[in-house]
């Protein structure tokens, strides 16, 4: 995890870690002298804490005047910094009850304030409650849980430990298909126990997702000069999720904290987080790690240690040893970083040779394919999956970086879109003057027509409609841009004689499997993935969770609404 709060963290895992205060830091109990040694270092530590209290608490007192004020701009950056001179501290916020209490106290203050409080009605609709305090209320996104919450709780069981000669003699000729160097430790093969067992399904699900983004990925740690293989990083800081966030805020593919994030130039503004960029924080992990690197001479192990806990970290365990070697400093660091390094390196032999380890059958997504358009600022991405026939959840997949659903303020953007959209896009913004692109809805021609009754029938100006779609062919099935304020019908339905009724599809209804996707589903019975994305308002790439009802156009062919069964094992 690259160090250093996010904004709007999310409120059911803030309530998870509030009410489980005792969460185990290690996999070890520690003996009575180590508790006595930890006692005194909280004591010494006690003068610097209520300095760290103090600086935060001015920082959110003062977003707090400017929130009142109405300048949330300043109020965002003054909630950041507060939050930032915690986990910058150097501190180990967990280790620290004092610490970590009012760093949980801080987020759920600064959350309460930024993300309007919501409360259903008998309806089932939600309302917006009436806060005593002023509200930013910008939109939240939906975050996934890290994998590395779990993997620094995770406690490694006497049939996982169990590792004989054979099997490291094995992982020595295994770690010849690597490309990096690194020691081999009867460790790696433990965290292989792990995931060939009762971690299957997390190391299934990341060689699925992996296929999304490795191509990328490779790709980018090649251009950077970092060994591709170490990609892999990215299975266990996030299991291949753009949105996955850590309980100390680090978010993204690479689980980068705000601090790290803007030094490797990653933007955090309201409109934008760069952290869950697939792309560029992908390069700026690649060069985090190519300078981690460097520090350490070469030692791949030490860089990525440093990558989880910090370099000062790894550096203080070095200077103790005297050694700069993972293994030897392996005592002297955090529990979380003594799990994290053969973790990887054990994904990293499954990964490689998925045959041997029992993973042949998992079959990695498709990379993402995409457009990319330049389009002006403040565009609303409903209005862009209109103009390019898709979903508003599509959009969100294919731009997790992007905070609200429109485009930033006082920037052109380039935003993705499903390939082959672009070109169809970049023409109907040129048609649409400025002014008017995020209030224009689009209307079929329906066959007999023209603009005169499409006009008749939208409730459009006639002569708006011809200046909207000037050069358009007005033929059926094409799609003619009407203004949105006057429609009252887009969409065409004639009535027909009978014995002439035109074919329509039928819907059936599919449970999915657990981790199947739309794509997938549309693929088994003949449909279109973007279509069956749109009727469900799900992205096509996007895993499903078991038993998830989704909506498929059928044809002729299909008999059965039913998913088809598993095989038992």
């Amino acid at each position: 995890m690259a160090r250093s709060l996010s904004r709007s963290i999310p409120r059911i895992f803030l309530l998870g870690v509030l009410f489980i205060p005792g969460t185990p830091l290690t996999a070890q109990t520690p003996s009575a002298s180590a508790l006595r040694g930890a006692q005194s270092e909280v004591e010494r530590q006690e003068a610097r804490v209520s300095q760290i209290i103090a600086r935060a608490e001015s920082l959110f007192k003062q977003g707090e005047l400017n929130l009142r004020d109405n300048r949330r701009e300043q109020a965002r950056d003054d909630f950041d910094k507060a939050v930032d001179v915690i986990l910058e501290s150097g501190l180990d916020v967990r280790a620290n009850p004092r610490l970590r209490d009012y760093y949980l106290q801080l987020v759920e203050r600064i959350y309460r304030l930024e993300v309007p409080q919501s409360v259903p009605t008998r309806g089932g609709e939600t309302l917006v409650a009436q806060a005593a305090s002023p509200q930013i209320g910008f939109r939240q996104q939906t975050f996934e849980p890290s994998p590395l919450d779990e993997l620094s709780r995770l406690t490694l069981t006497p049939e996982e430990e169990n590792v004989s000669p054979e099997d490291v003699a094995q992982l020595e000729a295994a770690k010849s298909a690597v490309n990096f160097n690194f020691k081999i430790n009867p460790l790696i093969q433990q965290f292989i126990n792990y995931y060939q067992g009762r971690g299957r399904a997390t190391m299934e699900a990341g060689l699925r997702r992996s296929g999304r983004y490795m191509k990328l990925a490779r790709r980018i740690f090649r251009e950077e000069g970092v060994p591709e293989d170490l990609a892999w990083l990215a299975q266990v800081e996030s299991a291949w999720q753009p949105l996955a966030r850590s309980w100390a805020g680090a978010s993204g593919l690479w689980q980068f904290v705000p601090g790290t994030g803007l030094r490797y130039g990653l933007r955090q503004t309201a409109w934008v987080d760069e952290r869950h960029s697939f792309e560029k924080a992908t390069r700026a992990s690649a060069r985090y790690l190519k300078w981690l690197a460097q520090r350490y001479g070469g030692n791949w192990e030490l860089a990525l240690a440093a990558y989880n806990t910090g370099e000062g970290n790894i550096d203080r365990a070095i200077a103790r040893v005297g050694a700069a070697d993972f293994w030897q400093i392996y005592p002297y660091i955090a529990q979380e970083t003594r799990n994290y390094v053969p973790n990887i390196l054990a994904t990293i032999l499954i990964a490689k040779n998925p045959e041997k380890y029992g993973f042949a059958h998992v079959k990695p997504e498709p990379p993402l394919s995409y457009d990319t358009v330049s389009v002006p600022p403040l565009t609303s991405l409903r209005f862009i999956a209109e103009a390019t026939e898709t979903s508003l959840e599509y959009l969100r997949d294919l731009n997790p970086e992007l905070r609200r659903d429109t485009t930033p303020q006082g920037e052109s953007y380039a935003v993705r879109v499903p390939p082959g959209r672009g070109r169809s896009l970049v023409a109907l913004l040129k048609r649409i003057p400025p002014d008017q692109r995020n209030s224009i809805r689009f209307a079929r021609v329906a066959p007999g027509e023209n603009l005169a009754t499409i006009a008749a029938r939208t409730g459009a100006n006639l002569s708006q409609l011809q200046a909207l779609n000037e050069g358009v062919e007005i033929k059926p099935g094409s799609r003619i841009l009407v203004p949105a304020g006057s429609v009252k019908n887009v969409v065409m339905t004639r009535p027909t004689a009978a014995g002439n009724v035109a074919p329509t599809k039928r819907l059936v209804r599919i449970r999915a499997r657990q981790g199947e996707t739309v794509a997938q589903i549309a693929a088994r019975y003949g449909a279109s993935a973007d279509e069956v994305a749109r009727l469900n308002g799900v992205a096509a790439n996007s895993p499903l969770a078991a038993g998830r009802e989704i909506v498929v156009p059928a044809s002729g062919g299909v008999k059965s609404s039913a998913a088809p069964r598993r095989r038992r094992r």
